[in-house]
């Protein structure tokens, strides 16, 4: 707020980081784009210009589904190919300096859970969001880590990719094959419906890839930090924030839980500038 002859008004601030938005459009079109063309592809119709790789290729948490496999025998599990190896390096590396962005500025999935969730803002306004109890909100989000280690034995005792068989963000992609289990598709469709009530309900409480780039948050190079000193405490960053971290109540947000969407910086909704701010340094 400013004082101009008297009169106090606002400064603009965008309401969100529209960079973003433009990333999550192109990596949602990119990936849809690409499982088409692998569809078109077998029957012999792809378009020359865009990759028929399957959608295996392009997903880094097969890197990680692999890794034992990989180190003990050198080989891969079917279906995985080399590509999610290096996207799976790719993204840990990015998330050890700059946090889980790959969740809050790539993934298509919990970008349609986004997109979904307007429908939630709409009718549930300051309601949205908070329907799970704290308390219960608290223990589920540890969970995504128990179907992460599930994840890793049974790949790695089976040999196969089992994990194919629940994942929405298959489904999302290939709704439309024969690949596709009907428990994914099942999952898809609870994690969508459950987005009008909790905003990225599978990012919070069940994506095993999730599980692994937030541990980044706890020793990541740049990191979202409060200056108290010009900090207003009126709660506007935490009520921003897609996966209800209180930012206003810490200096450091070291949350397992942050995708590093940045919607709670000043940039984006703080009403004072470069108080809420991501950055390397140290803040006052």
């Amino acid at each position: 707020m400013v004082n101009l002859f008297g009169k106090r008004i606002r400064l603009f601030r965008p309401r969100s980081i529209w960079v973003r938005r433009i990333v999550q459009w192109f990596f949602f079109l990119l990936i849809a784009a690409i499982a088409i063309n692998h569809t078109l592809a077998e029957s012999g119709a792809a378009i020359p210009i865009l990759s028929s790789a399957s959608l295996h290729a392009v997903c880094p948490f097969g890197g990680v589904e692999t890794l034992y496999t990989f180190l003990s025998s050198g080989l891969l599990v079917k279906k995985v190919h080399d590509a999610s190896l290096v996207l799976a390096g790719l993204s840990i590396l990015l998330a050890i300096f700059f946090g889980p962005v790959f969740c809050g500025w790539v993934c298509p999935l919990g970008t349609i859970q986004e997109w979904v969730g307007k429908l939630g803002h709409k009718f549930f306004k300051k309601r949205y969001n908070h329907f799970v109890p704290t308390k219960l909100d608290n223990i589920l989000r540890y969970a995504r880590y128990g179907i992460l280690i599930w994840v890793l034995y049974v790949t790695a005792t089976s040999g196969s990719l089992v994990f194919e068989a629940y994942d929405p963000y298959f489904a999302l992609f290939n709704f439309w094959s024969t690949e596709v289990a009907p428990t994914a598709i099942l999952i898809l469709g609870v994690t969508l419906l459950l987005s009008v009530f909790v905003e990225r309900p599978w990012c919070k409480y069940a994506c095993p890839y999730g599980a692994v780039l937030g541990v980044t948050n706890l020793f990541r190079v740049f990191s979202i930090k409060r200056v108290e000193s010009t900090c207003k405490a009126d709660g506007a960053c935490s009520i921003m924030c897609p996966m209800n971290i209180p930012v206003d109540s810490v200096k450091v947000v070291r949350d397992h839980q942050c995708i590093s969407c940045l919607e709670c910086t000043s940039e984006a909704i703080c009403p004072v500038a470069s108080t809420v701010v991501f950055t390397n340094g140290s803040v006052k």
